[in-house]
């Protein structure tokens, strides 16, 4: 499934309503070039969980974890890792668990030690905008993409 996201509204918008279809734990990977949006919609993916606050990459800090309600939520920023045993020594094995979701910004750094995403999204600098590349890799992330609602954003 590939979308088209004109603008920051609608690219928050998609994570809106990506977020709203997310049920419970999963893991969804968030590809793409320095700047084209993965952090947006991990944005929009938090609001769609009541989250009113600032999301910043955790590229330092690697994992920023958000409890809301009784979701947990694990956004990861992989750029910076060294290598991908180092997930094991910031706890990775219990971030990763299946009772949290986890967004995974820059997965193809922690390849090897990442469990399989349910779903993958590629995101390429547009025309004006993005363009989203979506993917369902398990039998929960291709459900996903039946529940979500493409005409809201």
């Amino acid at each position: 499934m590939q979308l088209a996201l004109v603008d920051e509204s609608r690219h928050v918008a998609f994570g809106e309503a990506l977020g709203r279809v997310f049920e419970g734990a999963g893991r969804v990977y968030l590809e793409g070039d320095l700047g084209a949006g993965k952090t947006t919609l991990t944005r929009g993916i938090l609001r769609a969980y009541g989250y009113q606050g600032a999301v910043k990459s955790p590229t330092y800090t690697l994992i920023e974890p958000y409890e809301l309600g009784d979701q947990r939520i694990y956004h990861l920023d992989l750029y910076r890792l060294g290598d991908p045993e180092e997930l094991e020594f910031i706890g990775g094995r219990d971030v990763l668990d299946d009772n949290a979701l986890c967004l995974v910004e820059w997965p193809s750094r922690g390849e090897g030690w990442l469990p399989k995403a349910d779903l993958h999204i590629h995101l390429t600098l547009a025309d004006r905008g993005r363009l989203a590349t979506l993917e369902g890799l398990t039998q929960r992330g291709q459900q996903w993409l039946k529940n979500l609602s493409v005409g809201e954003f």
